[in-house]
């Protein structure tokens, strides 16, 4: 391939620009709070949260990346952060026409063009690590190509390093939570998600498990059942619930990601739907999560609403598959002594569950302050009745438990949460949000029984 126009290694000039570029955001950012102090202002006209979530939405790569992450991960970051941190849109202006010629022809070498029947040149979506561009394979069918920036191994590198100073500062402002186990784990995902090679495997792993793809069985880590999805009583092998897209290997590189093009509609446009189908739409949601996590210890670890689409039919098109996390056989096991020391009040096996997940130092008044969290996630499947997942259906319950939880945990001296902690919490915040936003009122503590039968875990419904 012809790569001298693009160097995607991780090299200092790009580094030290994005440094710059960063830092100057950063600078711009404590000029704006040291004149709120100075003056007084902190008073609604220029409210830090807003400040910073302005200078890291013009930024294209992973900056605005990390703030959704971050976002989405339970008492990461102040909850005055939160909401403006989730409002920073995925789409970012694409790059033009001579930039996607120059990149494609470094992926697929002189003659790309004549290995499409048509690539359209305008992009039909721009987001941190790329854009995704509408196509037509030779043979007809229509392809999404996501092309990923030039040298975002730098640019990654250099966000990262910001992203450890201000976790750093945080750390040591609130003394809640250790964040030193977050930015590790938000590094080891956010590396994996440079690699579209890497992407496609877990594409082809997911439509195995959902049967979308029969030619060879699904992988699994040790201990945990090979059952695929056909088997799923909610399932109907000739009208799947989950729809992922296929990957076209012959197009497709370490940079540029080729797939089937799923057409659907956003998961905001089902909240005037009828019940019934908001209640389906629900119920796929959840599945597409907690089958794959508990059957084969892994879970899609980015739940932007940006990353799943609806049908006619309340099915979903789910996307973006460059962030997963696998799981070994103890920590979900964890999920599930949980699960059972909660329901049948036996305080060893919570005490067990913590343990198994990496909590140390126990003590009884960590134990309740950690319940407190815990319920928040487990009261709606230990109920079983039909219920929404948090009593407004608008997170305010959730928003709170988790202001009480902050402030013990501050009198507590704070807590290291373990690393696998960040995107198992953030898929489930992430899933809840987008429940709660089609107004789903289900028992959820039946679903989770049908998700988990046939699984190594079901012994923990009883």
């Amino acid at each position: 391939m012809n790569n001298n126009s693009f160097d995607d290694t991780n090299n200092l000039s790009s580094r030290l620009k994005r440094y710059g570029s960063v830092s100057l955001g950063v600078g711009e950012v404590a000029a704006k709070v040291m004149w709120q102090r100075l003056f007084n202002t902190n008073d609604g006209d220029l409210p830090q949260a807003k400040i910073i979530t302005e200078v890291l939405g013009n930024l294209k790569g992973p900056a605005m990346k990390i703030a959704q992450m971050l976002a989405t991960i339970p008492d990461a970051i102040p909850a005055e952060y939160v909401q403006e941190f989730l409002s920073l849109q995925a789409d970012a202006p694409a790059m033009g026409w001579p930039f996607v010629r120059r990149r494609m022809q470094s992926e697929l070498g002189p003659d790309w063009q004549q290995r499409f029947k048509s690539f359209e040149q305008l992009a039909m979506a721009a987001a941190s690590l790329g854009q995704v561009h509408k196509a037509v394979s030779l043979e007809g069918q229509d392809l999404a190509c996501k092309l990923q920036y030039p040298n975002m191994a730098a640019i990654m590198d250099a966000d990262l390093n910001q992203l450890k100073g201000l976790l750093s500062i945080y750390k040591v402002s609130s003394g809640a939570i250790d964040t030193d186990n977050i930015f590790q784990e938000i590094k080891q995902r956010l590396s994996e998600e440079l690699s579209y090679l890497a992407e496609a495997d877990n594409i082809d792993h997911y439509r195995r498990i959902f049967a979308l793809d029969t030619s060879s069985a699904p992988t699994h880590n040790d201990g945990f059942s090979n059952q695929v999805f056909t088997n799923f009583t909610l399932y109907n092998a000739h009208n799947p619930l989950i729809h992922i897209p296929q990957v076209d290997r012959r197009l497709t590189t370490e940079h540029l990601l080729t797939m089937q093009f799923l057409p659907g509609t956003r998961i905001k446009d089902a909240q005037d739907r009828p019940v019934e189908f908001r209640h389906q739409l629900a119920r796929n949601l959840f599945v597409s999560w907690y089958y794959p996590l508990y059957h084969f210890g892994v879970v899609h670890g980015d739940p932007h609403l940006g990353n799943y689409t609806i049908n006619q039919d309340a099915s979903i098109n789910l996307y973006d598959f460059g962030c997963i996390r696998y799981f070994d056989h103890q920590f979900v096991q964890g999920i599930f002594e949980l699960y059972q020391g909660l329901r049948h009040n036996r305080q060893d096996q919570i005490v067990h569950a913590y343990e198994l997940w990496g909590f140390t130092n126990l003590n009884f008044e960590l134990l309740e302050t950690l319940n407190l969290w815990a319920r928040l996630f487990y009261d709606p499947i230990l109920d079983d009745c039909i219920r929404p997942l948090q009593a407004d259906n608008r997170g305010h319950h959730g928003r709170n438990v988790a202001a009480t939880v902050y402030q013990k945990l501050q009198s507590l001296g704070g807590v290291r949460p373990p690393r696998e902690f960040v995107f198992m919490d953030r898929a489930t915040v992430g899933i809840g949000s987008a429940c709660m936003q089609v107004k789903a009122e289900l028992n959820w503590h039946q679903l989770f029984c049908d998700i988990v039968k046939g699984s190594s875990f079901e012994k923990y419904l009883t």
